[in-house]
């Protein structure tokens, strides 16, 4: 039976930890992703859960000991930020390539320079090719609901690939909101006992983990890991349907926010979905047909299910909480665009940058998109593929 609890988002994902019960979890602190791994550390002081808390000298070393852990047959979490994550780039290729249903909680933060501790998608969006399912979550029952998802995803026979559950920082890991949490048993009976597959520590099956690849095979081997993120999607899709089901809450690739009947799209991730929303009630209340697309699946990508939701509005605007360096606009627009490029009949597309650090996203910020795409439509033409929101320049 679930009950209404108050929590933050970083308390929101130690409490997922604490019902899933992993066998091991490997973490170093960093801001703002800290309180998660102190939270989980007092669970298991308190004998509320006995999994294997491994405190490593690295983010590196973290990965490091979840990937052994993991092909021991042991079902294994992590938490990180920013920094923590690009510490850990050449261990998140090892993990996917591997194939280890690892659960990491990314607490997104900017990357430096110059140093900064606050929430934007440099971290997760350097990460993107990485190899990892990627899910993001708007608010801190996103982050709960995603979590105990993402065991179910991520230890499916035809997937075995690692997953990101993405939280802005700050914004939500450190905001205090109501959500609904399950019960423990419920939780269990959902996310099923973890069946090891090829465990290095089956000595009546003896496997090898980490050899050496040249031009022979590796090819093929990539090809081979490529198709467990390619059958995921299936994988996320049933899920999120067997999860509404048994919860209440039901989940697909993306949610879309009055947009059937919408003529203007914004596309955004994570907590900047709730401040559209808001914007849009306001704006249909005054007649104005604006809607918004909230991508929750980043990898896989959806492009279909977007470019048929997408197609037929007359300008979309791309919201992308990270830069591209030398790229012709952020990666969320850029998939996005390639996403419509086949369709015989698809929106004018403009991307803004916004957020960088931590940077605030206000209400009139989003109106002045929308206004901006009406002005778009009306004179059929673009003046700034890029644009910047709330930028001093």
């Amino acid at each position: 039976m679930g009950k209404r609890v108050v929590m933050t988002g970083n308390e929101t994902v130690a409490e997922a930890v604490r019902q899933i019960n992993p066998d091991v979890i490997a973490a170093y602190p960093i801001t703002p992703s800290t309180a998660v791994v102190e939270y989980i550390s007092q669970y298991i002081a308190d004998g509320l859960i006995d999994t294997e808390f491994v405190t490593a000298e690295s983010e590196h070393s973290a990965l490091s000991a979840c990937i052994g852990a993991a092909v021991g047959g042991g079902r294994v979490v992590n938490a990180t930020s920013g920094q923590g994550l690009a510490l850990m780039w050449e261990m998140l290729y090892i993990a996917s390539a591997m194939r280890l249903p690892i659960i990491l909680a990314v607490i997104n933060r900017a990357l430096s320079g110059p140093i900064n501790i606050h929430g934007d998608h440099s971290d997760t969006m350097g990460a993107r090719d990485c190899g990892w399912i990627q899910l993001y979550s708007e608010d801190c029952q996103e982050v709960y609901d995603n979590i105990l998802q993402a065991v179910r995803i991520s230890e499916h026979i035809d997937v075995r690939i690692p997953v990101i559950v993405a939280l802005d920082g700050f914004i939500t890991s450190h905001a205090i909101e109501t959500l609904e949490t399950e019960g423990d048993e419920d939780v269990r009976r959902f996310i099923g006992d973890y069946i090891p597959l090829n465990s290095i520590l089956d000595i009546k099956n003896i496997v090898t983990y980490g050899a050496i690849d040249f031009q022979d095979y590796y090819f093929e081997h990539k090809r081979h890991q490529l198709e467990g993120l390619h059958k995921s999607a299936e994988v996320i899709k049933s899920v999120g349907k067997e999860f509404g089901k048994t919860f209440g809450r039901e989940y697909g690739f993306f949610e879309g926010y009055r947009l059937d009947d919408a003529e203007y799209a914004i596309v955004v991730m994570n907590s900047a979905g709730g401040t559209v929303k808001t914007v849009i009630d306001d704006l249909r209340d005054k007649g104005r047909k604006v809607g918004l697309l909230k991508l929750r699946i980043f990898r896989p990508f959806p492009a279909i299910g977007i470019a048929e939701a997408l197609k037929t509005k007359k300008v979309v605007a791309v919201l992308d909480r990270t830069s591209s360096a030398g790229a012709q606009g952020g990666p969320l627009f850029n998939e996005i665009r390639s996403a419509l490029y086949n369709e015989p009949t698809r929106p004018k597309a403009v991307n803004y940058i916004y957020g960088l650090g931590g940077k605030d996203l206000t209400a009139e910020h989003i109106r002045g998109v929308y206004e901006a795409l009406e002005r778009i439509d009306k004179s059929r033409k673009i003046d700034r593929l890029v644009d910047y929101l709330n930028l001093r320049e």
